[in-house]
């Protein structure tokens, strides 16, 4: 009985670190290198949230020429998401990251869809709609957010992901606090940089 109740305290006590570690680093990775002014400045697909759920930013040394394909290629049955695919196939998503740029994959537009997981395990319900596309400028997938390329230079791009949040219930927003939010950043932090990564070592300046 007695180390029933040690593993019990010890369980709580690692629980009780965790939320206190959300609560003291939440506002860090929710809005992970994104600057003052990328969090309040509107977007496109702004009307379709309730507010935003995060945003996450990366400079890439690289020109929005050498990133829109990287970024306009994302989807489980393209060239996934550049995260953690490991994880992803975790919970049977199917998802194979991509190292090269593939030209048949270059065309999405307004009213296509882009899938998250396995056709064969997910059925459709996986699929997000693309609500909004400006070529080499932003994606806006309806349920995931908005996807923008800023030129900062024509040898530097501003990367930005824009989460959408929608309204919760208590329950729904304890999930998100305690779990959806730390995986959420985690993946798309990985994101961030795995497109990042490929942009730049794709790119031969002149």
């Amino acid at each position: 009985m007695s180390s029933l109740i040690k593993k019990g305290g010890l369980v709580a006590a690692g629980m009780i670190g965790y939320v206190a570690l959300l609560f003291i680093f939440r506002q860090k990775y929710i809005n992970w290198g994104a600057t003052e002014e990328e969090l309040v400045q509107p977007l496109p697909g702004d009307e379709l949230m309730d507010h935003p759920a995060s945003n996450h930013a990366i400079t890439i040394h690289a020109p929005v020429e050498a990133v829109w394909p990287w970024l306009v290629q994302i989807g489980q049955d393209r060239a996934g998401f550049y995260s953690y695919s490991f994880l992803e196939n975790l919970v049977r998503a199917d998802i194979h990251n991509a190292d090269r740029i593939v030209p048949e994959w270059q065309h999405l537009k307004k009213g296509d869809t882009i899938r998250l997981g396995s056709k064969e395990v997910y059925g459709d319900s996986t699929l997000l709609p693309v609500t909004e596309l400006e070529e080499k400028q932003f994606i806006v997938l309806k349920g995931w957010g908005t996807f923008v390329l800023k030129p900062i230079d024509n040898k530097t791009t501003r990367f930005i992901i824009r989460s959408h949040g929608r309204k919760e219930n208590w329950l729904q927003r304890i999930l998100v606090f305690l779990f959806f939010d730390p995986i959420h950043f985690v993946m798309e932090r990985k994101m961030l940089i795995g497109i990042k990564e490929r942009a730049e070592k794709g790119y031969q300046p002149l």
